[in-house]
């Protein structure tokens, strides 16, 4: 373990008494066989007369990943890349603002992923993001995956110091052995204006505790939504007589589709989501609700219309709206509070540590830029390793404007944003058998047909090791060609390999593969190695290089997600 990483570990030990936040309790939540009695937000208690049309209007962010500044984003159009600005909380403010004036009866949720992603929150274990959040007046939060980044107290800490409820029915508290205790945060809320009711029932990413270092999320228990959806349904729309049931979701776009396409799920009009970043434009009607996830940084907001009669919903409209840094002009109190808590960083933060001659973004499913530049600082500062392997994260906004040298700047904090943990780098050895066992699987976690199988990440990135594979093959049967240098993957041969280590890991587990040989960790960290690397070969061009070659779909491939009417753009 890196000494950067030992003295994070101590600092969350006096999370609770530090000094941007104050904790408030959080655990104390019935288990999921009571109905929870939870706080109605009403707006007014008057009564609408029969003819008389209400509208209201829920606005949602999430993963917003603490990218607290305007920044580069990536679209999608007439099948090339555009950037534009957009995003930052001061930008976002002014967007509130402009909505509520618009209807009074605005309702904000944030659907998870609001504490882990900039060097800001890592600084300040996720405590300068509290007053940030406060300030924006949101109504109602979700934990995401990331949520646990800081472990369970500093989790529970985070979120109870956030003003506005949180709600979440498969978290429990761990009385051990596997047994459930009371859920963590209360399962459900609702909002009331004028009589109508509109239900919320939360639900975070069961497979938190595979995805992510397992250590993260220890002392908690998730179970599967389907376990007690039936029941809060039926609680919010026969016992509290609520007009509409939304579910607010952080289980990734394919879980949230296949959700709603269960029996379980009837009863439910909106599934309200995040996790995959996906961008929503038009919901997806599945055979029990509407699905949206209004992608991520906060880069947009989904916004549901409402319109009710007699307490009736009688009409909808769903927009996706880009919170364009252009258009919506930073609030200056939000600047002044942003610039509060990262003053004392700013230094490091926006420190250049290098350059990249080429754009840099994550959207990719197959390869991209960010991820090619992570594999070749590995694979230069272990060049004697086979096989170099990266996790096939999400998150970190593009970066794509030069500065005044013509080349894009690299900053510490950018770094950050690509890799908010700084693990040890480990290296270890595998047979041919193995990789390609772990390579079906991981590939199976990208594509599953069913998308319940699905994982929230992207392919699995690699170095000195070439794939082609079929995407929608069958399960098991994907990888058509494996090379590692010029010859042909050998299943009875070992290969050396290096990735990051993951806390909580077993020793002889490297990006989930098990049973790896003579595992060890090095001298080096993610941050370092990248650091070093910067510095020694700036400008880079880390330009994919195809080592994971899709033979069914295209290589600009921007989404997992098959079978519905969807565009990622």
């Amino acid at each position: 373990m890196s000494k950067n990483r030992r003295t994070f570990l101590q600092q969350i030990g006096v999370l609770g008494t530090a000094g941007l936040v104050t904790a408030s309790n959080t655990a104390a939540a019935n288990s999921a066989d009571l109905a929870n009695p939870v706080e109605e937000t009403e707006n007014t208690t008057r009564q609408v007369e029969g003819n008389e049309i209400i509208e209201l209007t829920i606005l949602q962010t999430t993963d917003v990943h603490c990218q607290v500044h305007p920044h580069d984003e990536l679209f999608w159009e007439n099948g090339k890349a555009v950037f534009r600005k957009t995003g930052g909380y001061a930008h976002l403010a002014t967007y509130l603002s402009r909505e509520r004036k618009a209807n009074p009866h605005c309702f904000l949720i944030d659907t998870g992923d609001m504490f882990q992603g900039s060097e800001l929150s890592v600084k300040t274990l996720g405590k300068a993001m509290v007053p940030i959040l406060n300030a924006l007046n949101y109504d109602l939060y979700l934990p995401g995956n990331w949520e646990v980044i800081y472990y369970k107290k500093a989790m529970q800490t985070l979120l109870g110091s956030l003003h506005a409820p949180k709600v979440c029915a498969n978290m429990y508290h761990d009385l051990g052995e596997g047994r459930k205790g009371e859920l963590i945060f209360p399962p459900y809320h609702i909002w009331q204006v004028n009589g109508i009711k509109i239900g919320f029932i939360g639900y975070t990413d069961p497979l938190v505790p595979i995805r992510q270092s397992p250590n993260y999320s220890k002392g908690i228990i998730y179970g599967q939504p389907e376990e007690n959806l039936a029941y809060y349904i039926d609680v919010l729309r026969n016992q509290e007589q609520c007009a509409v049931v939304m579910i607010v979701a952080h289980l990734g776009l394919s879980q949230q589709i296949h959700l709603a396409n269960q029996p379980a799920c009837a009863g439910v009009d909106y599934i309200l989501g995040g996790d995959t970043h996906e961008r929503v434009r038009i919901p997806i009607k599945c055979k029990y609700a509407k699905v949206v996830e209004p992608g991520a940084f906060g880069s947009f907001v989904g916004k549901l219309k409402m319109r009710f009669k007699a307490g009736k919903l009688i009409e909808e409209e769903y927009t996706l709206d880009e919170v364009n840094a252009s258009q919506f002009k930073a609030d200056k109190k939000m600047v002044s509070l942003i610039n509060q808590y990262e003053e004392p960083f700013s230094n490091q933060i926006h420190k250049i540590v290098g350059y990249s001659n080429i754009p840099l973004f994550r959207y990719f499913v197959v390869e991209n830029p960010i991820d090619t530049m992570i594999l070749n600082a590995l694979h230069w500062k272990l060049p004697q390793v086979d096989i170099v392997l990266s996790n096939g994260f999400r998150f970190c906004p593009p970066r794509t404007t030069p500065d005044e040298t013509g080349n894009i700047p690299i900053t510490e904090g950018f770094i950050y944003d690509m890799l908010p943990v700084d693990s040890t780098v480990r290296t270890g050895s595998v047979t041919g058998k193995q990789i390609l066992d772990w390579l079906e699987k991981e590939l199976n976690n990208v594509f599953a047909k069913e998308a319940s199988e699905r994982f929230g990440g992207w392919v699995i990135k690699f170095k000195g090791m070439k794939v082609k594979f079929e995407a929608f093959a069958e399960k098991g049967k994907r990888v058509k060609e494996v090379m590692v240098g010029n010859s042909l993957l050998d299943a009875a041969k070992t290969y050396s390999i290096c990735a990051c280590e993951r806390d909580g890991d077993p020793s002889d587990m490297l990006c989930r593969m098990r049973n790896v040989r003579n595992p060890q960790n090095t001298a080096f960290t993610l941050h370092g190695t990248m650091t070093e690397y910067l510095k020694n070969n700036s400008p880079v061009s880390p330009i994919p290089e195809k080592n994971a070659i899709i033979l069914d779909a295209p290589e600009t491939l921007l989404s997992q997600v098959t079978g519905v009417e969807y565009e990622f753009r």
